[in-house]
């Protein structure tokens, strides 16, 4: 089966939750991600080091530019933003892995100042919904650092399953690391 083109096309946002507007990125948007895009306890779990705040603009100008998931490699990434204050709270992406067998991988990124409030679990179950309803996909995955119970924990509150834990399988930032995957499938979407 092949994914409907329709299917692939552009997403309309924002999307909104009870307390989130899940939206694309502005650059109004640069003070609030630097914030967060600078701790190093945010890219602890990260391929990127901390970044600049010039690094952080052309971060933002790179998720400003990609709307779409048409090709393999694609990927979206969405500002995530508490609906009564208008405040930045972090970022969950999608990217389309290949068309068949209609398979891709979300994540999430959120400032710690933000973190225990359940708004990473509200905005990544919405790139779930996203990948599995919009963009047809038959499998969805998501990963992190081993050590990294938060991320870990979001996952498994998802519903969705660890599939493997691969130990000191990355080369990164010096270190060897340690990753988990986690994936759903569409019908334990559909059926959750």
């Amino acid at each position: 089966m092949s994914v409907p083109v329709a299917r692939l096309a552009s997403v309309t946002v924002p999307i909104t939750t009870d307390r989130l507007t899940i939206r694309a990125f502005a650059e109004s948007d640069l003070d609030a991600a630097h914030s967060y895009h600078r701790l190093p306890e945010v890219t602890r779990f990260l391929y990127w080091p901390p970044r600049t705040r010039e690094e952080t603009a052309a971060a933002i100008a790179k998720r400003m530019a990609t709307t779409e998931l048409r090709h393999p490699g694609d990927g979206v990434c969405y500002a995530v933003e508490l609906r009564e204050t208008g405040t930045l709270l972090g970022e969950v992406n999608l990217i389309l892995h290949r068309l068949e067998p209609r398979t891709g991988e979300f994540g999430f990124i959120f400032n710690p100042a933000h973190h225990g409030r359940g708004y990473a679990s509200e905005a990544a179950l919405e790139m779930l919904r996203l990948g599995f309803e919009h963009y047809d996909m038959h499998r969805i995955i998501g990963r992190c650092e081993a050590s990294n119970a938060a991320s870990a924990g979001l996952m498994t509150k998802l519903g969705m399953r660890q599939e493997a834990h691969f130990v000191r399988n990355e080369f990164v930032k010096g270190e060897w690391n340690s990753e988990l995957d986690f994936a759903m499938l569409a019908d334990e979407w559909r059926a959750r």
